[in-house]
């Protein structure tokens, strides 16, 4: 599909690693899905990062959570403006939770546009009560051993509960 023209039909990308899907992220995907005609949910192979849980982790987790919702989930790798392009879409998904998340995203969504101009970035604040949120911290408070039930649905915490070492 040519830069100048999008599908006609209004499709958004939010990726990340989604390591995990908090409730903040979902917060976001709902709201994000009502304002396009179809939403992606992009999970980020992430060679450049270790993860926690591995990208069929991940997927089955976002698609848990997606059910119910006007969401595909799909995998990706590489450059998201790439993505976008591939996948017809008009705009790139962004949640933002606080200043330090906005001076991090403009800087991308501005060297998002230079890529690609035709793709618009769309900032979304999560509700207040979720702001706080992020998924290193959901990590390292389930690895202390602490309760992470108001911020992942019951199937990521249960995901999230320490593992014995394999023999």
């Amino acid at each position: 599909m040519p830069e100048s023209a999008p599908s006609s039909r209004r499709i958004a990308v939010y990726s990340g690693t989604f390591d995990p899907l908090t409730l903040g992220h979902e917060d976001v995907v709902r709201r994000a899905a009502g304002l396009f005609d179809e939403l992606i949910l992009a999970v980020a192979i992430a060679h450049h990062k270790k993860t926690r849980f591995s990208l069929q982790e991940r997927m089955e987790m976002a698609a848990e959570a997606m059910a119910g919702l006007p969401v595909r989930v799909l995998p990706f790798d590489g450059l998201i403006m790439e993505f976008c392009r591939e996948q017809g879409a008009c705009a790139v998904v962004r949640g933002i939770r606080n200043m330090t998340d906005f001076d991090y995203e403009a800087q991308m969504a501005a060297m998002n546009r230079k890529l690609l101009p035709a793709v618009e970035t769309v900032f979304l604040l999560p509700q207040a009560e979720l702001q706080c949120i992020s998924s290193t911290l959901v990590r390292e408070i389930s690895t202390l051993g602490g309760d992470v039930s108001q911020m992942v649905r019951p199937g990521v915490a249960d995901r999230l509960k320490p593992r014995p070492l394999q023999a």
